[in-house]
């Protein structure tokens, strides 16, 4: 089917998701249309060499808080219920639902039919509807585009409703607030409505693919993935900040995906079609790759501060937020594989910006560290990331990605123990955070110095290097490192104080050993010998 309001689409209408008496419907509409449609709504700007500008409003970053799952009967037993997943009653759901679909009567939609998923075993069909024209262009970068063909018959598994000047009522709702995601596995249907945040799009995918996958054996990662000259896979875990866009998007190395992956039996395949780099200070010494994309036609900026005589960008300016980001396609990245798939990973990192200076720049991990770090997820939150932080403090969060994990940690840890098993696969633990002192105090660890331990690692430069055991966490770490002064390695060297060191490092053990209460009881014996003593 094909109407004058966009391209090809399937008969599958917006009837089927309780929506009509609509104005214009825009289905699938191309970039360059998408860019008309957005400076005809006065939407956004379109800055020099082609980069379109656009501001979220009060919310520049996800909106944890007024997240909810409806708690319904197919799948209540499967979700940890608590404060990462808060429940949603489903009569409130069907009110809500009710009044956003008489709200948006009269006025026009626009609709993206995409998949999330790269590899043809596991990828699943999404819609994805919005008020606002630069939200459907944010779904047509940051998901997998369907041919022509594919949109005529494209039957939807999950919708999502995007409408940002609908406002939910706290006292009728029963939302925390009149911003609201709220996810309906038993419906397939996620709302969205108060926040302009493009990443509450993206997270909201990604919380029905980290549900859906595990029950088909594939754990989902909230990780970036490339692939080094020899053909071999790595795998980056990590949280907003740490450095996984970064460190995988590199000319000398494939880019698979920046943020969201599954693993499966025949290895790691991206969920998306896009990249969402944050971009505050970035700079095109330290990550070229990523800094051309600011500069090219299709690509979105989020809050990124531009000069209205030239139209030229700041990106060192963080007046809006600390939380600007960048939503381009993968093909902006000039080294990118084509079918977003790569093999059976060789090294798994786990990335951590440590604010309190104590962890290494670099550790070797057991196979039992690995397991306990991962339940763990230690890493600080970065300044602009989430509404109300401003400036980075200690964080825990499961899996390196608690809030987008419907399920407790334990049955994603199961998946990623088995497969490093499987697979022989080595793990690694790197901080990106500070060194030197905390926050404040000491410094953060230079890119470069980053960059030359994980080439060290995936060329096998450290397979023979002595290794001294770290006291407080009993981490493995190498006494020398190519391309890495020998001084930083060992963190305490690098205090002033050693003994304010060790004061940190145990205040620090203090906060692991009491997050890990938690899952004290469903661990093994040795796994919880693997923590930090």
């Amino acid at each position: 089917m094909r109407d004058n309001r966009g391209a090809e689409h399937s008969s599958y209408g917006l009837e089927n998701h309780g929506l009509s008496n609509l104005n214009e419907v825009y289905w699938n509409l191309n970039t360059p249309a998408l860019y008309e449609q957005a400076i005809r709504r006065r939407e956004g700007i379109i800055a020099h060499l082609g980069p379109l500008v656009v501001h979220t409003g009060h919310h520049t970053g996800r909106s944890p808080n007024d997240k909810f799952i409806v708690q319904e009967p197919t799948t209540e037993q499967d979700i940890w219920w608590g404060k990462v997943n808060n429940s949603f009653l489903p009569e409130n759901f069907d009110k809500l639902h009710r009044r956003m679909e008489l709200y948006l009567q009269a006025q026009d939609l626009y609709v993206q039919d995409c998949f999330v998923g790269a590899s043809p075993k596991h990828r699943m069909p999404i819609r994805i509807i919005t008020e606002n024209a630069w939200h459907s262009l944010f779904a047509r970068n940051m998901f997998i585009q369907a041919t022509p063909e594919e949109l005529k018959k494209h039957l939807p598994e999950f919708t999502l409703i995007a409408v940002p000047s609908f406002h939910a009522i706290p006292t009728v709702d029963g939302t925390n607030s009149e911003t609201f995601i709220l996810l309906n596995f038993a419906k397939k249907l996620i709302l969205i409505g108060g926040s302009s945040y493009g990443g509450e799009i993206k997270k909201s995918i990604f919380s029905v693919m980290n549900y859906l996958m595990p029950k088909k054996g594939v754990l989902p990662m909230h990780s970036s993935a490339n692939i080094d000259k020899n053909g071999d896979t790595t795998v980056f875990f990590g949280l907003s900040g740490t450095g996984k866009t970064t460190l995988s998007a590199e000319a000398s190395k494939t880019l698979i995906g920046d943020d969201e992956h599954g693993w499966d039996e025949e290895g790691i395949f991206n969920f998306e079609g896009g990249c969402y780099a944050k971009l505050i200070n970035l700079s095109p010494e330290a990550e070229p790759e990523i800094y051309e994309t600011t500069r090219c036609f299709g690509t979105l900026l989020e809050n990124v501060p531009i000069t209205a005589d030239t139209r030229r960008i700041n990106l060192m300016d963080a007046t809006l937020t600390e939380n600007t980001r960048g939503s381009y396609p993968i093909s902006h990245i000039p080294n990118v594989t084509r079918n977003g798939m790569g093999g059976q990973p060789k090294n798994v990192i786990f990335l951590s910006a440590d604010a309190f200076g104590v962890l290494p720049p670099i550790a070797k991990l057991t196979k039992e560290q690995a397991m306990y770090h991962f339940l763990s997820g230690y890493t600080a939150k970065v300044a602009g990331t989430e509404e109300g932080i401003v400036e980075p403090q200690p964080n825990f969060s499961a899996c390196y990605g608690a809030p987008f994990m419907p399920m407790h940690p334990q049955r994603y840890a199961e998946l990623l123990g088995k497969k490093l098993d499987t697979h022989n696969v080595d793990t690694w633990l790197i901080n990106t955070g500070w060194s030197g002192g905390p926050y404040g105090v000491g410094k953060r660890i230079k890119i470069a110095h980053t960059r030359a331990m994980i080439n060290a690692v995936l060329e096998g430069k450290l397979k023979d290097v002595p290794l001294s055991l770290e006291p407080f966490f009993g981490l493995q770490i190498p006494k020398s490192c190519p391309g890495v002064p020998d001084e930083i390695l060992n963190t305490r060297n690098t205090w002033y104080n050693p003994a304010d060191y060790d004061a940190q490092a145990k205040k620090l053990v203090q906060m692991f050993a009491e997050n890990f209460k938690q899952y004290a009881n469903e661990t093994s014996k040795e796994i919880l010998a693997a923590g930090p003593h």
